[in-house]
């Protein structure tokens, strides 16, 4: 009897543990998809109240304030590719965001679907709008910037198939975890301007040079879409049900770190830049 009794306490042990982690996995996940939700909403709206209003009022030339070169006069079909990448991508984000809200897909089910399609969509284009600007007229940063966000466009592309051929056939886990996986990269131009906001701040520009291709640069060329997909894919594994609780406490830390970090970049990136943007837009309409 005493062996048996002393069995069940590392049972319990256990079971305890493992019951911690799913919560906690659970509320870091909660956590961080309110706050991206929120911060990528907001970048959303900035995108489409500083590049679609200077599209819309015919001012182009207000996109070479963020990149030099963006804009050229002469080039049509490729100032209407990146035009339809920054429209569709901020579309992307705000869709992006509500359709990660349970209460939408559960409660809405055929709302949640017509903005699916909507979202799938979209995501095809920013990536079609993007490429062909850099096939036709490349990157301010070279060969390595064309590359990574040649690389990025047709990931993106890919996953928005796949999370749309999914839902069709009606594999919904298959169809879930793609459509994290397009999420995970959806964000990837809000964090690029982020992760940009928060070394310039720290380093003053170590490692960035006006042309983009510095070390930094060429780092930050890949950076701000390839770490998304492995919190991505950490998240997935973690939430399958044979998971280990160490597996799933350390994917919670992951969050709860990038939670903190998306934060403090919101707070300030909407003080200093989408806040300012956005109000201006709001006002000149």
């Amino acid at each position: 009897m005493t062996r048996a009794f002393t069995n069940t306490i590392p049972q319990q042990a256990t079971s305890a543990v493992s019951t911690f982690s799913r919560k906690a996995l659970n509320g870091s996940g909660i956590l961080l998809v309110a706050t991206v939700w929120g911060s990528a909403a907001l970048f959303g709206l900035y995108i489409l109240a500083f590049y679609a209003a200077a599209l819309y009022e015919g001012n182009m030339e207000r996109w070479n304030q963020v990149l030099p070169g963006l804009y050229e006069r002469g080039t049509g079909t490729a100032t209407t590719g990146i035009g339809l990448h920054f429209a569709t991508g901020g579309i992307i984000l705000i869709l992006g965001s509500i359709q990660l809200i349970k209460a939408v897909r559960v409660r809405f089910p055929a709302l949640h679907r017509w903005i699916g399609r909507l979202y799938v969509l979209s995501a095809l284009l920013a990536a079609i709008g993007g490429l062909i600007f850099i096939a036709l007229k490349g990157t301010i940063g070279g060969p390595v910037m064309s590359l990574g966000f040649g690389l990025y466009g047709i990931l993106m592309f890919v996953s928005a198939i796949e999370t749309y051929r999914h839902a069709v056939a009606g594999r919904l886990e298959n169809h879930r975890r793609w459509a994290l996986r397009l999420y995970a990269l959806a964000i990837g131009s809000w964090l690029y301007r982020m992760d940009y906001g928060f070394w310039l701040l720290l380093t003053d520009g170590l490692g960035h040079t006006r042309t983009f291709s510095g070390p930094f640069d060429h780092v930050m060329d890949f950076f701000f879409y390839i770490p998304n997909l492995l919190v991505a894919e950490a998240f997935i594994r973690a939430r399958q049900y044979r998971a280990s609780s160490a597996l799933r406490l350390g994917a919670s830390l992951l969050l709860v770190l990038a939670t903190g970090f998306l934060l403090v970049g919101t707070y300030y990136f909407t003080i200093y830049y989408w806040g300012p943007a956005i109000l201006g837009w709001l006002t000149r309409t």
